[in-house]
């Protein structure tokens, strides 16, 4: 069965995580990627984290299912393959810091002047104008920026976090992703492509606002503040490791106070109600906390399972692949990759019917489609060595 994107030709500039794990699940979804390296070293995230000739797990996770071609992009040759692949692909997507490339002469006008009906994606951090705009930026930047780092703060000492995952890029990733398939479905009808913008730190201020920003929404009539929605639940110790749990509803609370035998908890007039629980949020925090201190981390749970309670013990990262939802579900797999070997990786998270979920292509080596790629565009074997020689394409 064909992917619902199939058909579908995107030429991807970008490099590290952003816009690689956005055109990687239009990849997962059937469209055909051609990745667009400079010669040399590639995508830095090539060379992040464990690495096997020129392959790193990070990178391997966010560009299965392309294809690479090394090129040159400073050179007129290697500039015209690439004006050349734009005259048919259905999307452009580049990441480079705004401005940039204009000077390289591949801004939204002349690819638009080419094919008009291609959709041309510009991501960056700030945005393509205003006052951070040339600003270099990586994830944490934007986590300080954004409120993400204060919405993390330790509640004792008010001190500000960073979370550990670049969120933010794999944020800007999801939206990226779901954006350019709606501007493809709105070509269907217009008939034309258009740019489309977006920007990390948008993209992380969105993601955050129902919750985080919940207490700076209402301007006209302005409620007392509540606590941060994260107040109502955390990391508890228990004897032999850490559980989470939240209960929202009357229902839940009540299960919760029944299971660890705290009747006095749920007897308390500062919980009589949502709303009470909501104003007393870090004194109920603090009695569940006390309240399951004393189990074990497999007595918590069956209590808390027998009751219908929300709940999760905290896995360790070498625990996660063995915890049993995680293994019905098929989430984690294993691969062989042609020059890494066995590569330990996931699976696309949506599911399309009957279509398989296996990948099509193993991440690719730096330029390892390139005389293929050549070829599609009509490019002779003499014309490929010449590109070659000349230091244009690799």
């Amino acid at each position: 069965m064909a992917g619902p994107l199939t058909g579908v030709k995107i030429l991807d500039l970008s490099a590290v995580i952003a816009g690689p794990m956005a055109t990687g699940l239009l990849a997962d979804q059937g469209a055909d990627v051609v990745k667009v390296e400079p010669i040399g070293t590639g995508d830095l995230c090539r060379w992040l984290g464990p690495n096997h000739k020129g392959l790193g797990a990070m990178f391997a996770a966010v560009n299965r299912n392309k294809r690479s071609i090394a090129l040159n992009l400073k050179s007129a040759e290697g500039k015209a393959v690439l004006l050349d692949l734009a005259k048919t692909a259905d999307v452009f997507v580049q990441n480079f810091r705004p401005g940039a490339i204009q000077r390289m002469g591949l801004g939204y006008d002349v690819l638009k002047a080419l094919n008009p009906r291609l959709i041309y994606v510009s991501m960056s951090g700030f945005g393509q104008d205003g006052p951070y705009a040339k600003r270099r930026v990586y994830d944490p930047v934007v986590q300080a920026m954004s409120g993400f780092a204060d919405s993390q703060k330790d509640k004792t000492t008010k001190a500000p976090q960073l979370i550990q995952s670049i969120a933010c890029d794999k944020v800007t990733a999801l939206t990226a992703a779901q954006a350019i398939t709606a501007a493809l479905f709105g070509r269907v009808a217009s008939g034309e492509g258009q740019h489309l913008t977006l920007n990390m730190l948008d993209a992380t201020i969105a993601f955050l606002w129902p919750d985080a920003f919940y207490n700076y929404a209402l301007l006209d009539n302005p409620a007392p503040p509540s606590p941060d929605f994260a107040d109502f639940y955390g990391i508890m110790k228990v004897r032999d490791g850490w559980i989470t749990t939240i209960t929202l509803s009357d229902d839940e609370f009540g299960d919760f106070c029944r299971a660890v035998n705290r009747e006095d908890i749920k007897a308390d007039p500062r919980f009589a109600d949502v709303f009470k629980r909501m104003a007393n949020a870090a004194a109920l925090k603090a009695a569940f906390a006390e309240a399951v201190a004393n189990f074990t981390a497999a007595e918590i749970r069956a209590k808390l399972e027998a009751e219908d309670v929300p709940h999760a013990v905290v896995q360790t990262r070498d625990q996660v692949a063995d915890d049993p939802q995680v293994v019905h579900n098929a989430q984690i797999v294993v691969r062989e990759h042609p020059v890494a070997g066995r590569l330990r990786g996931v699976r696309p998270a949506a599911r399309f019917g009957g279509l398989p979920s296996d990948e099509r292509l193993p991440a690719p080596l730096l330029g390892q489609q390139t005389d293929d790629i050549l070829r599609e565009i009509g490019r002779s074997d003499a014309d490929i060595a010449a590109l070659r020689a000349g230091g244009a394409a690799a």
